[in-house]
């Protein structure tokens, strides 16, 4: 039996918490378990895995149900365009870098300097994105640089 107090289930007001879409439950919960440092508070169907102060709930993908009527849920496919991502924010973004790396997880650059902060991404089993944040500089009142604007 799952302790209720571990689940992603408040007992008033709400909770926000991430569904990701896996190819392979197991892979995808050992990855957040062991790279984030999270704990497996129910092992499938879904699974949860708690990390921090919020839940990841991992499943396979599946066609439409009575509650989503037309929508697919698919994991990502390589070089599928990004609209959404998982911000993480870390206090020493060196140190979980290392430890990260250290545990299998793959970046795609080395924390780069973005004035607000220090930032880089890395994807999951499944390629998922995933951008590890270190505030520095927001906490001074210096910003990162405006995007640039795409040409007319």
């Amino acid at each position: 039996m799952v302790d209720r107090s571990e689940l992603p289930a408040p007992e008033q007001g709400l909770v926000l918490t991430h569904f990701l879409v896996v190819r392979d439950v197991a892979r995808s919960r050992a990855f957040y378990a062991d790279v984030f440092g999270g704990e497996v508070v129910l092992e499938e169907n879904p699974a949860i895995v708690k990390v921090a102060n919020t839940w990841i709930i991992m499943n396979p993908g599946g066609g439409p149900t009575p509650d989503k009527p037309g929508i697919t849920l698919t994991a990502p496919q390589p070089g599928d365009p990004v609209s959404a991502f998982m911000n993480v924010r870390v206090a020493d973004i060196a140190a979980f870098h290392a430890a990260a790396t250290a545990r299998g997880a793959e970046f795609l650059t080395e924390p780069l300097d973005r004035k607000a902060e220090l930032r880089c991404y890395m994807r999951d089993p499944d390629g998922h994105l995933i951008e590890i944040g270190q505030a520095t500089g927001m906490l001074n009142g210096i910003y990162a640089d405006p995007p640039a604007t795409a040409p007319a």
